[in-house]
């Protein structure tokens, strides 16, 4: 059986442009799956067809054990969308907002306006209840618009770059709030670009560039990409390089390739063995009277896996080529 969230070929052009290229899905129900991918690489595209508002070209999506083209309106009873931008009425206040969201999925008044006096209580926004939407920062314009995505405790949420525009703190208690969601059995899809956000609240990560789907597993299993531990060392004479790569080279993995930056004196070599492999190397550079500036033992982030895939950051500047002409133009 499918997982609460399942895709399999989507296809999705705009033009000359291939925003999806066959990308497939299977997220198990309870857990959550990170969808990391610079601007452009059809994470957004993904989370509009899997969510019906857009029509693949070609492709199956399931979501919730619902055919998302032909059960639409039955999908979108079951799920909870949060977008990258904030969708709520600036003429209304924030209590206003979220107990109209609750009458428009048949909550009575007053279940809805207790459910929205809760999240304005959880998103920090209960001294703002009654001031109207546009006089609310872009930051608490946002924790109202997930606040409305948590109305109705969808069993499947989407939040595609929920924490865009949150400072530290309000950023913290969103992953508080979605810890919560998945521990009560709720699957959650989430796009990022924070990829500390994705190392610390999916269970998988899939990796998306150009439409298609390059990279899946647990941060540890894409870590392992990369090679593992590397131990970095800045000798303090330029001269010594040569001596200390062969102090690395001996201490690395099999084969080892020592990686030199001489306008740095750094070296870097992928090594398995931890902080004792460190203690070793630093007392063979002692014993050969290598003095060094610094030295440390790195383990690979999901930045490194990112790079390592992609060839670039996470975080890049442009537009999305995952957007239509019309909506690149809104």
């Amino acid at each position: 059986m499918p997982g609460a969230i399942y895709a399999e070929g989507l296809v999705k052009t705009f033009g000359d442009v291939k925003a999806l290229d066959g990308v497939d899905l299977d997220v198990p129900e309870g857990t959550v799956l990170g969808l990391l991918g610079p601007n452009g690489a059809g994470k957004t595209t993904t989370v509009r067809v899997l969510t019906t508002l857009l029509r693949p070209d070609s492709g199956r999506a399931v979501v919730a054990g619902l055919d998302v083209l032909k059960q639409p309106n039955e999908v979108r009873r079951s799920i909870g969308l949060s977008g990258q931008f904030a969708a709520v009425d600036e003429y209304l206040t924030g209590r206003e907002n979220l107990t109209m969201v609750g009458q428009l999925y048949q909550m009575s008044a007053k279940a809805a306006r207790q459910r929205a006096d809760e999240l304005l209580e959880r998103f920090n926004l209960s001294e703002a209840a009654d001031r109207t939407a546009k006089t609310y920062s872009g930051g608490m314009r946002r924790r109202l618009d997930l606040a409305a995505a948590l109305v109705v405790s969808p069993p499947v949420m989407f939040m595609d770059e929920p924490t865009t525009g949150l400072d530290p703190r309000n950023r913290q208690a969103l992953w508080d709030v979605i810890q919560e969601l998945v521990a009560g059995g709720t699957t959650l899809l989430l796009t990022t670009q924070y990829l500390e956000e994705a190392d610390r609240l999916a269970d998988d990560i899939a990796v998306v560039d150009h439409g298609k789907v390059i990279a899946r597993g647990t941060s540890d299993q894409l870590k392992q990409q990369t090679g593992g531990e590397r131990i970095e060392v800045v000798v303090q004479e330029r001269g010594r390089i040569d001596e200390a790569r062969g102090i690395l080279a001996g201490h690395g993995t099999t084969p080892a390739e020592v990686k030199v930056e001489p306008h740095t004196r750094k070296l870097t070599v992928p090594v398995s063995g931890g902080a004792k492999l460190l203690a070793e190397v630093i007392r063979d550079l002692d014993a050969d009277g290598i003095e060094i500036d610094d030295i440390g033992l790195r383990r690979p982030t999901l930045d490194d896996v990112f790079i390592s895939l992609t060839g670039h950051a996470a975080e890049q500047d442009g537009t999305e080529a995952d957007e239509s002409p019309k909506e690149q133009q809104q």
